[in-house]
């Protein structure tokens, strides 16, 4: 009996909208989906009227419902994996199981589609050829300088993930690291409450502080930082 295949799925990002025909047909096709968080993956089944069940799947789980996956698509059952919001994988659940089924020559597919990364360098103006991705820094300062500056020597574009509780004392570590910089601060995109600021982290630091962002964090934020000052 030939094997089922395992759909990576991405998902809007914030938008409901932002969501492929094909991704909508593979979650309506497949018999389980496997989401990060089922509360945040039901909005969109609901949206698009899918009725596909949904499994819980984390890192945390892992060990414990890897075997009743492979046992599905030993059935011949395609699956499909989707995390909270855009691609999956990307700071997100999946990384094991992606390597684990590959290396057991199971075929994974990418159905592809919002990526918060992508959406936010496809904006930023800062460049675009070459670029890291860093995903969440580590929480203490001294780490995160570490290795912001080992990457600022690469000369690329880099990105992380931030939450709004320390997106101010990440800025004081860009600045820290070189007062030559250029950084844009993309929030919630594609929601509502959509915003894109840019400039120097000192700049920007000062323009929250102004907004007392300090008493009232709030927002998802990828910060782009160019380690030089942007040419006009």
């Amino acid at each position: 009996m030939e094997k089922g295949k395992l759909y990576i799925v991405a998902t809007p990002i914030g938008n409901l909208g932002d969501i492929t025909y094909r991704a909508v047909e593979i979650l309506k096709s497949v018999p389980f989906v496997l989401a990060e968080d089922t509360r945040e993956s039901i909005k969109v089944f609901n949206r698009y009227d899918i009725h596909t069940q949904l499994i819980s799947y984390r890192d945390q789980n892992h060990q414990k419902i890897v075997g009743k996956i492979k046992e599905k698509l030993d059935m011949g059952l395609n699956l499909a994996l989707v995390s909270d919001s855009g691609t999956p994988l990307i700071s997100d659940p999946g990384f094991k199981l992606v390597r684990e089924l590959r290396d057991q020559s199971y075929i994974v597919e990418s159905i592809p589609g919002p990526s918060a990364l992508i959406s936010a360098l496809s904006i930023s103006g800062l460049p675009t050829d070459k670029f890291v991705f860093l995903g969440f820094l580590p929480k203490s300062d001294k780490k995160r300088k570490e290795m912001l500056k080992k990457y600022f020597d690469l000369e690329n574009t880099v990105i992380v993930y931030e939450s709004p509780k320390r997106v101010l004392s990440l800025l004081e570590v860009i600045d820290e690291c070189t007062k030559e910089n250029t950084v844009v601060l993309a929030k919630d995109l594609t929601k509502f409450r959509e915003e894109v600021l840019s400039g120097q982290a000192i700049e920007l630091l000062s323009l929250l502080k102004d907004r007392d962002f300090e008493s009232h964090p709030h927002g998802e934020f990828v910060v782009l930082i160019y380690p030089f000052l942007k040419k006009e």
